[in-house]
């Protein structure tokens, strides 16, 4: 098995992440740092270690999903210390597992978290190309020319977005709230693409990712996907 395979399936990190490991230098194979890419080991015989801690592989996969509120980050850990989603559900369960990528510090809404490090490769790789829905309250009113400008893709920074879908829900004074859709997941990008068009986000909220939807989960609580999720996720 490749080593980074065999560290996301150990539950620590997602395959991605672990890649990022090998090359920091933070993995061992026997007492030997092995910083290359591909490296095969024997998973019954090697011992394989993290940052100094051995792990094995982890047989009971856990699939979760949270309501994050804002004002925690989706990082297992944060260099300045701010509430992380972890500690929402870290006293409830024995398994290790981590975010299925991030949602920003300031905004909530549904955040997996497992240790299935192949189902978090799926869902996280952009080739895959899973839609993920927001509703976002924004300020103003969006003309139709403005909306268009959203939907065939915006300059933002170093890029370009790929088209996405935003309607209008419901108005308000001097604001709106919006629905989105996009399929990438690059840095605060529903909110580079609001503020392109003119449009700051006052408040964000992921409520879906594919078929997996948020419905009423109240702000901070959490629950098991279903059998029915879990095979929708792994089929993607």
């Amino acid at each position: 098995m490749r080593l980074q395979k065999y560290i996301a399936l150990s539950g620590i990190a997602s395959r991605r992440k672990a890649e990022e490991m090998i090359l920091e230098g933070l993995v061992k194979v026997n007492g030997n740092i092995v910083n290359t890419l591909g490296t095969k080991v024997n998973e019954k015989n090697d011992i394989i270690e993290v940052d100094n801690r051995r792990i094995t592989l982890e047989t009971n996969k856990i699939y979760i999903l949270l309501n994050k509120p804002a004002g925690y980050v989706s990082t297992v850990k944060d260099q300045f210390n701010r509430p992380n989603v972890m500690s929402l559900i870290e006293d409830k369960i024995s398994e290790r597992v981590y975010p299925v990528g991030r949602l920003d510090y300031d905004t909530e809404g549904l955040l997996l978290l497992t240790n299935d490090g192949d189902l978090t490769y799926k869902i996280t790789h952009p080739k895959h190309n899973i839609n993920k829905i927001y509703e976002a309250v924004i300020m103003g009113i969006p003309t139709e020319a403005e909306l268009s400008k959203f939907r065939n893709g915006l300059q933002i920074e170093d890029y370009t977005t790929a088209p996405a879908s935003i309607e209008i829900v419901s108005l308000m004074k001097n604001k709106c709230t919006v629905r989105i859709t996009i399929h990438e997941g690059k840095n605060r990008q529903v909110r580079k693409m609001c503020e392109a068009i003119g449009h700051p986000v006052i408040k964000l909220k992921r409520v879906a990712i594919g078929k997996i939807k948020l419905n009423n989960l109240p702000v901070g609580k959490w629950r098991y996907l279903n059998q029915k999720e879990i095979e929708y996720l792994k089929g993607l």
